[in-house]
């Protein structure tokens, strides 16, 4: 198994009345509310979070791209990849991922990422959404039905990109470009790329043939996931391929106690917190007409960000959001007994654990995540010992890597 610490970075400070006297926490919500002070404190503790979390052995420390929103406030994850490259040695650094029908030209998508994996010595693992609605059809003005196209144009400038040793020039239908020529190239000959989905069927398809890990991105659990999951395994099996579990990763809220009276105790009302004012989304901004293909609506796969998929949500108790799988929490023993099935009934090799929730202050952060490491991880670690040496999809990073001179006492003072 690969336990990827990922981190939201959802904005702390919403008040209390916020679903009252706001209709959505994306897209349209005042900028005024973000305090740029608070912020300075609230990006670092983030950022000594992720750090924290390859001290206690987690294999991945994970980022993403958003916009405008206080669900998670990271436009860009490639900066967050940057600074965590310098002060980490160890873990991979999961960026999934940049959104790149977004950017303009998305070569520059192939250039960050070769810094980032020059940087840290071979330590990327990168990914490709297609990007939520709001963010890329309303947050960045992109045409709902133009999306996946310019999506996948975009993919195929930067693996390009990647490969080619000379400039060549790239004719598409929405960059044009005379002269590509990246510099720098990643340290990783075969970069693993992971491409989050929400059950469109054209991702399955994509993934599965360019080799890449489909990972789920859910905030309702493993039960609600379990048919989009079995419909991809089927896919996989439809086109031929291996059915290794590390071509599929999901990801799981997770709090962690000493018992589980005390994870209600201490975890509930950050977890309240996220899913009462994190996923406050006005169902309009969910999911865009065009935004999701003919083909994938008629398999009935819709956003989970609309309230047909997350249905009255705000208004579930913690034992509910226990009962039904949307989060998994408890003590060591609790957890990792539905860890291991969730694990086995997605067949999964990359789990994505969401340990920081909603407004979770810092110290009750690294006690889930340390309880986490050191008591539940470790009983997982070799649930697929038939798959031990598929390193597809996963680092390559090398042998000798440069660490980073530390700043000398005076020269720091001055």
């Amino acid at each position: 198994m690969k336990f990827t610490w990922f981190n939201l970075m959802p904005w702390p400070h919403m008040p209390d009345d916020f679903r009252e006297k706001h209709r959505s926490v994306w897209v349209d919500i005042p900028s005024s509310m973000f305090d740029p002070k608070l912020g300075h404190e609230v990006y670092n503790t983030y950022l000594d979070q992720l750090e924290y979390a390859e001290t206690v052995g987690f294999d991945g420390i994970g980022v993403n791209e958003h916009h405008a929103n206080a669900y998670g406030l990271m436009p860009s994850p490639n900066l967050m990849a940057a600074t965590l490259s310098r002060r980490t040695s160890r873990a991979a650094l999961v960026v999934l991922g940049n959104s790149i029908a977004l950017y303009n030209p998305p070569i520059r998508v192939a250039e960050e990422m070769a810094m980032l994996d020059c940087i840290s010595g071979g330590r990327l693992v990168a990914g490709f959404p297609v990007g939520t609605s709001m963010d890329t059809n309303y947050a960045y003005g992109q045409i709902p039905a133009l999306t996946r196209e310019k999506y996948l144009e975009a993919h195929d400038l930067i693996k390009r990109a990647w490969a080619a040793d000379v400039p060549f020039a790239f004719n598409g239908k929405y960059t044009k470009l005379r002269y590509v020529n990246c510099w720098p190239k990643p340290v990783q000959k075969k970069l693993p790329i992971h491409i989050p989905g929400g059950g469109s069927v054209e991702t399955y398809d994509f993934c599965i043939e360019n080799e890449y890990s489909y990972s789920y991105l859910s905030f309702t659990g493993y039960q609600r996931a379990k048919n989009l999951m079995d419909a991809y395994w089927s896919r996989v099996a439809e086109m031929g391929a291996d059915d290794s579990p590390y071509r599929a990763g999901f990801a799981q809220t997770i709090c962690v106690a000493d018992t589980d009276a005390e994870a209600e105790e201490l975890y509930a009302e950050h977890v309240n917190y996220f899913y009462n004012r994190c996923l406050h989304i006005y169902p309009g901004f969910a999911d865009a007409p065009g935004y999701r293909t003919v083909k994938t609506i008629k398999t009935g796969a819709l956003s989970q960000m609309t309230p047909a998929s997350l249905g009255q949500i705000s208004n579930l108790s913690w034992k509910e959001l226990v009962d039904m799988g949307y989060i998994i929490a408890g003590s060591p023993d609790t957890v990792r007994e539905k860890m291991e099935e969730l694990i086995k009934g997605l067949r999964v090799g990359n789990i994505f654990a969401l340990m920081h929730i909603g407004n979770m202050p810092d110290w009750k952060c690294r006690h889930s995540t340390k309880l986490f490491a050191e008591k539940v991880m470790p009983r997982l670690r070799d649930m697929w010992p038939d798959y031990a040496d598929d390193n597809r999809f996963w680092i390559d990073p090398l042998e000798q890597r440069v660490t980073p001179n530390a700043i000398p006492v005076k020269e720091a003072a001055e």
